[in-house]
This record gives C-alpha cells, sequence and structure tokens, in this order.
C-alpha cells in the first residue's frame, strides 16, 4: 500500500479554523468521515460522507475496518491529540503501520497548561471521563497540581463534592470548558463551596489540591488503616519488606495468591502506573473487599479472580512475579514452577510451622534466599510497658 487509506485527524473546539493544511487535505480527500457527532459538526462534514461514532465505542472500530480493502479514504475525528488520552490507540493497534497516518491538534491538556500557566511536565495529567475520581487518591497532597478531563458538566460537581468528602475542601478547581473555541470560558472556584450551574461539555479541570486528611506515603508499606480488612492482611512493616523483595519493575504482572485483603497486590499497583496485578482469594467476601478497598486507593484496574488457587492460575496470563501471602505449601510451589516463565520472581511468606517446613524444603528444592522476621511492639503490663512480640515470618525469596 502506497499511502494510508485511513486519517486519524485531531480536532479542536475551533473547527475548520484550526487546521493546519495536512489535515484539511486529509479531510477534503477523505471519502468517509467517522467521528463523533459533535465533532463531524465543528469540521462541517455532513450527508453521506459522515459517519457518527456508535456507542459502544468498539463497534465504530468494527465499522472502520469494515472499510478495509474497499479502496476508499478514510478520516477518523478525535479530540485534540489521538494518542493522549484519545482513541487512536484503540483503533491503530489493529492496523498495520503502512495504513495509517495521524495529525494531531493540541491537546485538552496542552490547551488548559497554556490557559493556566503551568508546567505540564510538572502535572499530573489524567482522563476521568470513564475512571472514577478516587484515581485521584495517590495524588492527594498539598500544592500538587493536576489537569483532568471529564465526563460532562455536572461531573465537575460531583468532583468538587468528592474532593470536600475526602477533606480537600480547599482544593481550588479551574473549569475549563470548550478550550480553543469561540466558547472558551474559564472559572475559578474552591471545591467545598462550588456552586456553578451551567457548567458545558467539553469540560476539563485543573486541580491545586489543599488538605491534609487523606494524603498517602509514596513509600511502600502504608498504613494499615486505608485498608478495609477482617484481620487477613499483611501488616505495614511486613508489607514493606515483603515489596521490597518483589522488587517492582516497569510493566511488570503480579499474581497475589490468597490476596486476603489485597494490600500487596494494592501496594503493587501504587508502586508505578505500568504495572499490573491479578488478586487470587477463594472467600467471596474478601475478594468483594479488595475490589472495594482497590477502587478506594485508586487502582481499580487490579484483576480480582473468586477461586481456589489451583484451580484459577491455569487461565492466567503468565505472571513476572508471584507473591503467595496465604496458604503456602510446598504442593503449591510445585505446581506454580513450571507456570512461572524463566526469570520469573517469587515471594511468600509464612507464619506457621507447618508452611515454615514446606517453605525450607521448597527452598533447598529450588534455591533462593530466607529470611526470618521477628518484630515486637509495646505493651502494657500492669504499670508498666514491655515488648510484645508478633508470630515470626518466615519469607522466601527465589528467582527462576
Amino acid at each position: 500500500m502506497d499511502n494510508p487509506w485511513i486519517s486519524i485527524i485531531g480536532v479542536g473546539e475551533d473547527g475548520l479554523a484550526g487546521f493546519c493544511a495536512a489535515r484539511q487535505e486529509a479531510l477534503s480527500n477523505a471519502d468517509l468521515v467517522f467521528g463523533p457527532p459533535r465533532h463531524l459538526e465543528l469540521v462541517g462534514v455532513q450527508g453521506d460522507r459522515a459517519r457518527p461514532w456508535p456507542v459502544p465505542f468498539s463497534d465504530g472500530i468494527d465499522q472502520v475496518l469494515s472499510e478495509r480493502g474497499r479502496g476508499k479514504q478514510i478520516a477518523v475525528l478525535v479530540s485534540g491529540d489521538p494518542f493522549w488520552f484519545g482513541g487512536g490507540t484503540s483503533l491503530t493497534r489493529q492496523l498495520r503501520a503502512e495504513e495509517w497516518m495521524s495529525i494531531p491538534a493540541p491537546s485538552t491538556f496542552s490547551w488548559a497548561a497554556s490557559r493556566l500557566g503551568w508546567a505540564l511536565q510538572s502535572v499530573e495529567a489524567l482522563g476521568l471521563h470513564a475512571r472514577p475520581f478516587e484515581t485521584l487518591t495517590p495524588h492527594l497532597a498539598p500544592d500538587t497540581q493536576v489537569i483532568v478531563t471529564l465526563r460532562d458538566g455536572a461531573a465537575v460537581g460531583e468532583l468538587a463534592a468528592w474532593l470536600t468528602e475526602q477533606g480537600f475542601g480547599q482544593s481550588t478547581l479551574h473549569v475549563l470548558e470548550a478550550l480553543g473555541g469561540p466558547n472558551e470560558r474559564l472559572r475559578v472556584v474552591q471545591a467545598d463551596e462550588y456552586a456553578l450551574t451551567d457548567v458545558t461539555h467539553p469540560v476539563c479541570a485543573g486541580i491545586t489540591f489543599a488538605g491534609a486528611d487523606a494524603v498517602m506515603t509514596h513509600a511502600s508499606g502504608r498504613r494499615d488503616d486505608l485498608f478495609d480488612h477482617d484481620g487477613q492482611i499483611t501488616k505495614r512493616p511486613v508489607r514493606a519488606l515483603t515489596i521490597s523483595a518483589l522488587a517492582p519493575r516497569t510493566n511488570e504482572l503480579l499474581w497475589d495468591l490468597g490476596a486476603g485483603s489485597g494490600s500487596i497486590a494494592i501496594e503493587w499497583l501504587l508502586s508505578h502506573p505500568s504495572l499490573r496485578a491479578i488478586a487470587v482469594e477463594r472467600d467471596e467476601t474478601r475478594a468483594a473487599r479488595i475490589r472495594a478497598n482497590a477502587d478506594k486507593l485508586g487502582v481499580s484496574h487490579l484483576d480480582v479472580h473468586t477461586g481456589a488457587i489451583v484451580d484459577t492460575l491455569g487461565d492466567l496470563e503468565a505472571p513476572d512475579v508471584v507473591f503467595i501471602g496465604g496458604g503456602f505449601s510446598y504442593d503449591l510451589v510445585t505446581m506454580l514452577w513450571p507456570l512461572m516463565p524463566d526469570g520469573a520472581r517469587l515471594v511468600a511468606n509464612s507464619v506457621t510451622l507447618e508452611s515454615d517446613v514446606d517453605m525450607m524444603r521448597a527452598q533447598s528444592e529450588f534455591g533462593g534466599d530466607l529470611l526470618r522476621v521477628e518484630l515486637s511492639a509495646p505493651k502494657a503490663i500492669g504499670s508498666r510497658t514491655g515488648w510484645a512480640a508478633s508470630y515470626p515470618i518466615m519469607q522466601w525469596s527465589v528467582t527462576k
């Protein structure tokens, strides 16, 4: 194919006025133009050429791909930069490199930073039009600045209410509508005083956080009260040692087996946005609690599987790292070992004598390192204070 048959064109609120020559030419040459009705109207495409993008989004991709091989030039309209929280990636992963080209417009984040005078490289840019507000939880800290895209005008008020509930009601909200177009508007309000009733789509918000109630450390071993649990939780000091042993690296996938409250998988995901995790928990109540904890702490992409470990693993994507937090046994390790690719890492914690015996047997066969951890905390002894020891922890770390 000499020329790409699909042009992915970034559209701003200025419609044709902001089009560079390349975008204008690609639009003019297109036999069919796919895009949201608002974008089709902005660029003046109507009639037989116009193809309004359907819901769900994936149906539109199927419609575009159905034109492959028919000799037509296709234009696909998306907001701003197609590859920054845009639809470009969803489409191009289905195409060969020579089949498409992209002509971006400034992104919503670029427009917002330009209006606010914020250094974009120092600002968190998040797409909340289809994600929960809890995505912001790891970023809540005084004076931190974020720019977020939002579903619609009503979502801005919902965001203000959520910030207030988190103890960040004094945060400053910069409400930015229709950036770059003739209807552009910027208003500044405090979250706990939000009273706007006429915010329209498209809208984004720049936020400067003010508050202290929900600030979360960036270090592993976050405080235990962040996690709802029934006592089955890897406590903060041991969790910090465990995350250190798991040693998260960019783009890795963790299996958290016998996940309990999900604290290990959640802290793993909080280590870096590229990380993924699958939590396996046989108890349905605990599995639901894991999902709730993940949602609350901003990592709703945690994949939770309910069922016995031995019945679950065969259908899962191969892991880079495995953690066994509950139900360690030698037999479980022998079942896991063939499922782990070369170079995969395994970390396990044991608190019972029986598991200790199995762990030492596994270590003698598969290698790796053993660590014994004993922690104590002050406890009243009559009118005085002594050290009360918790159960010792044996930890095994091994690389296949």
